[in-house]
């Protein structure tokens, strides 16, 4: 089917009862669009702490659409890529489609109440206002692209090509397509099915083409073979990739078409060998990662997706794993284009729920259709290697019906592509933890306590008989061709021993355990890889790695964290700022060589601080700490070195061995020039400074591209920096900052990674946090010049200057 975006033209409004009122104050609005993350937070918004403390509620969208004449006869329908939640779907007032579920792609048939020859009026409901439903940041509104898809009599269904490459090799390999074909004419229709496969360039490298007959009104499934010689293997290293473009032929006529793009390559898992992709072995390095977009919230722009893919790139991931739904097709996209292998999960429940309102209202109805639009949508993807069925449902241990339940399920993905892997994440007993004892009011317990339980808790008991968790999951990972654990690298070894067979990957990792949870990974062949919660950090679970000084308790058992809304547990910030915790993985999987500092406010030394496995050291990589001269402070090196030597102005204050890639220090602090110089086997290994900085003095403005397309959406990353005389950045700098865009663009965000600040990301002005703020410049769609600017008190301002064209 031919597919048009159908993102703009659109109004929203989210006044009460707003799609009754045709006059109920609409605003324009171009997709993707999250009403949420424009609306002040508060404490009391019943999407609560989980939610980021949101807005959510009712909005209505709606379009007019011109329907020519000659579309009679064909089919209309539309793709909405993503509506969170409980969207439904009207034409002329006929409702057309509901869709529950915030995540999976869905389809709209207009066709039946179409009037052609005028415009149409099409309108979407989009009701999230029954809190809680997430255990996270969810956004509100159709804040993914919307398609319009358009076929012929007999077209190509959408989501029906599905190619596979059976055999593959760099001499010769096979291409198996199979083509889901509808036929709405009210004849019998003689057609055929011409597929090409054709690489980057356009090069035809083998053409089959296949008669097809298909009754009237019905629809049919054709399939081809073909042979294609010298191809070059996708790969985490090199992504190549090639398209299939699929014709639909009448006579001489070419009435549809559909083009799908996919890679050559083979993957396979055991427990002897662990994960080989192409016949290499290969652990994964992975990262969980949320829907949303840090500044933007879950509006889903195509650059902003394939930008999180390459900041985890950069980084050494090579693996992603989708929490806790599918994720938007640009973000597989761009998995495929930058090679990022991928785990694709479906959903956060099943029948037991999480919060009052979640998907378990609907499973038991939907979990088929939703199941079935995620793998049908992502199938044809080369980054896909393994279909998650959930995340830590409630049923792993068999209670409501749980292994018939993950077998149906398992079952089911295979049936549809039996070419992937099944996983499902399984942590450990919830019901397991301590609660608070004594008499009331009890004290909550603090995070040390916590995490003392999590260390012991988690390691399997010598006697199988006594292992709780392992013979009640036994039976649940039965039905899985490779078992997610959750924060249970303590068992991986034992695991590998008493379940003969079991292929284990890591689905979740805590930041605070990286060195254990790796080591065990990458020793032990039957655990294929690690996935760290988290890569990005996001919005909602609000506090889950958040610090405390000189108070008990935390996110994880105290949810009165207002204003604290973000999870402050990623490597990368919502910025995309690197946090200290992604240079000590840099460290640990060979991507930095040079040493890291981080150093501790002088003035939080001697406090009690605390913070659970998700969280991390408040240090920061500076040297500046104006009014605490003459303070202690701690300082932490991370190096892979033997040990490491600190200096201070020149002058060695210790040297230190490393143990698991980390040394504290106690320094006094002295403006000047802090140096960790690290040695193995008495040669140096590697060195890195921090500087003093003088005094703020300007703003510096760096874009990630100055060069855009001319269309709308199109989106350029600004960092802002506080900078001295010297260029230096002022890591204690936080004035508030002005940012203005003129020209062929607009400020979609402004923000910094400030996790207790109540300002929003949709102003224009913010202060920044620990020198930085991030500006995201929207291209309009008109060619031209963009321009930036950025001022604020006292301080020289800045602009830039971006093209479009």
């Amino acid at each position: 089917m031919k597919k048009i975006r159908f993102d703009d033209g659109w109004e929203f409004t989210d006044q009460p009862r707003g799609f009754l009122n045709p006059n109920a104050g609409y605003q324009p609005v171009t997709l993707p669009h999250d009403i949420s993350i424009t609306k002040p937070r508060n404490k009391n918004h019943p999407t609560g702490g989980g939610g980021g403390f949101a807005w959510s509620g009712v909005v209505t969208y709606r379009k007019k659409l011109h329907v020519p004449a000659e579309w009679q006869g064909q089919s209309v329908q539309l793709e909405f890529e993503g509506v969170y939640m409980n969207a439904e779907v009207s034409v002329n007032e006929n409702i057309a489609a509901f869709h529950p579920y915030g995540y999976t792609s869905f389809l709209a048939d207009l066709t039946p109440y179409l009037t052609y020859g005028s415009e149409n009026t099409i309108s979407v409901v989009v009701n999230n206002s029954a809190q809680p439903n997430s255990r996270w940041y969810s956004g509100t509104g159709i804040y993914r692209h919307v398609w319009l898809r358009l076929g012929g009599g007999v077209h190509i269904r959408p989501w029906g090509v599905f190619v596979t490459t059976p055999q593959v090799s760099e001499a010769a390999s096979s291409v198996a397509v199979a083509v889901d074909l509808a036929n709405r004419a009210e004849a019998e229709a003689a057609v055929s099915l011409r597929s090409t496969v054709r690489d980057l360039s356009g090069r035809q490298l083998a053409r089959v083409e296949t008669p097809v007959r298909l009754a009237a009104g019905s629809n049919a499934q054709a399939s081809q073979s073909l042979r294609v010689e010298g191809v070059k293997l996708w790969s985490v290293d090199e992504p190549n990739l090639y398209r299939l473009v699929c014709e639909v032929v009448a006579g001489e006529r070419v009435i549809d078409s559909e083009e799908t793009t996919f890679g050559f390559r083979t993957f396979s898992v055991d427990a002897v060998n662990g994960f080989r992709l192409n016949g290499v072995p290969l652990k994964l390095k992975g990262g969980c990662v949320h829907h949303d977009n840090g500044l933007l919230g879950s509006a889903s722009y195509d650059r902003a997706e394939e930008r999180k893919i390459e900041l985890m790139k950069s980084a050494g991931y090579n693996a992603i794993r989708c929490a806790h739904n599918p994720p938007a097709p640009a973000m597989l996209d761009a998995c495929d284009r930058l090679g990022m292998l991928v785990i694709d999960e479906t959903f956060d429940c099943w029948r037991m729920g999480k919060n009052s309102n979640d998907y378990h209202l609907y499973f038991e109805d939907w979990w088929q259709r939703d199941t079935q639009s995620m793998v049908l949508r992502d199938r044809n993807h080369p980054s896909i290697i393994l279909w998650s069925i959930g995340n830590e449902v409630s049923e792993r241990t068999g209670v409501s019906d749980g292994y018939a339940w993950c077998q149906r399920q398992a079952d089911f993905v295979r049936s549809l592509d039996p070419t992937r892997l099944v996983t499902s994440a399984v942590p450990f007993l919830f019901e397991s933890i301590p609660a608070p004892s004594g008499e009331q009011p009890a004290a909550p317990p603090d995070e040390d306590m916590i995490n003392q339980f999590f260390d012991t808790l988690l390691t399997a008991p010598a006697n199988p008989a006594d292992d709780r968790w392992g013979n009640l999951t036994r039976p649940f990972f039965q039905h899985l061709d490779v078992g997610g654990y959750n924060y249970l690298h303590k068992r991986y070894a034992t695991d590998g021993e008493r379940f003969a067979g079991r292929v284990i990957a890591g689905t979740e990792t805590w930041p605070h355990q990286a060195y254990d949870s790796w080591e065990e990974t990458r020793r032990l062949p039957h655990v294929i890889g690690d996935f760290v919660w988290t890569s990005l950090d996001y919005l909602g679970e609000s506090g889950i790695g958040m610090v405390t000084y000189d108070k008990a308790g935390g996110s994880f058992i105290n949810q009165d964290v207002w204003p604290y809304h973000l999870a402050n547990c990623g490597d990368f910030d919502i910025c995309g700022f690197k946090r200290p915790q992604s240079y000590f993985r840099d460290i640990l999987w060979g991507v930095r060589a040079q040493p890291f500092i981080g150093v501790l406010d002088p003035q939080d030394h001697g406090k009690k601080i605390r913070f659970n496995h998700w969280g991390w050291e408040p240090v920061i990589d500076s040297w500046t700490f104006p009014g605490s001269e003459g303070r202690p402070t701690q300082v932490d090196v991370y190096s892979a070195a033997e040990e490491v030597e600190l200096r201070l102005n020149g002058a060695p204050l210790d040297r230190k061995p490393l143990v698991k890639n980390k040394a504290t220090f106690e320094v006094t602090y002295t403006p000047g020039t802090l140096e960790a110089v690290a040695f193995s086997k008495g040669q140096e290994a590697g060195r890195a400074a921090l500087k003093t900085a003088s005094a703020p003095a300007a703003l510096r403005l760096t874009a990630d591209r100055t060069a855009l397309k001319a269309e709308f959406g199109d989106l350029a990353y600004v960092t802002v920096e506080v900078v001295d005389r010297d260029g230096a950045v002022v890591k204690h700098a936080a004035p508030e900052v002005s940012a203005s865009v003129s020209g062929a663009g607009d400020l979609l965000a402004f923000g910094a990674a400030n996790p207790l600040t109540e300002e929003l990301y949709t102003a224009d002005r913010r202060k920044a946090f620990q020198g930085r703020l991030m500006a995201v410049v929207r291209a309009n769609g008109q060619a031209g010049e963009i321009r930036l600017q950025v001022s604020a008190e006292g301080l020289k301002g800045a602009e830039l200057s971006l093209q479009t064209d």
